[in-house]
């Protein structure tokens, strides 16, 4: 099967991802999804920042993005790429984790820096999907992960 051309992908912006998930600052974790594929994958994109509050504890001389705000904002890119794919905006569309797998850190995530997630369903279509996600800045390895989600679709 041929790769989709880029007339195919979708993009979501923030207004679209906020349509979708329930997450609200400070823990809306992607501010844009690009490359959408249907229900089975996409790019989601964090840009870090240093006004952001987790910094003042984590580490306030040293700032580091928490790893497991990688991993979330993995998921809720997951959930992004399901809403666009099934058409959920505006839909009360709820996602919540159930597991976490084969999660690993490899690079520290700064301010200033741009986070890139991609995220591909290993399984969905009903209410229990299976991600794999990749986080890099500029091209390097800052975490991966295998993660389950249970959607709640609206009725």
């Amino acid at each position: 099967m041929d790769a989709p051309s880029s007339a195919d992908l979708k993009t979501a912006d923030i207004d679209l991802i906020k349509r979708i998930i329930p997450h609200r600052y400070p823990f809306l974790l992607v501010d844009r999804v690009v490359d959408i594929d249907g229900t089975k994958s996409g790019v989601g994109i964090k840009n870090v920042t240093a006004n952001e509050p987790q910094f003042t504890g984590h580490f306030p001389e040293t700032p580091v993005f928490p790893g497991v705000y990688m991993v979330e904002a993995m998921a809720q890119t997951a959930a992004v790429i399901a809403g666009v794919g099934l058409d959920l905006a505006d839909k009360n569309f709820g996602v919540y984790f159930m597991a976490m797998d084969a999660v690993k850190f490899r690079r520290k995530v700064t301010p200033g820096d741009t986070l890139r997630m991609k995220v591909d369903t290993v399984r969905g279509g009903g209410k229990v999907w299976k991600f794999t996600g990749l986080a890099t800045v500029e091209g390097e390895v800052a975490c991966e992960c295998a993660f389950t989600a249970m959607m709640d679709m609206p009725k």
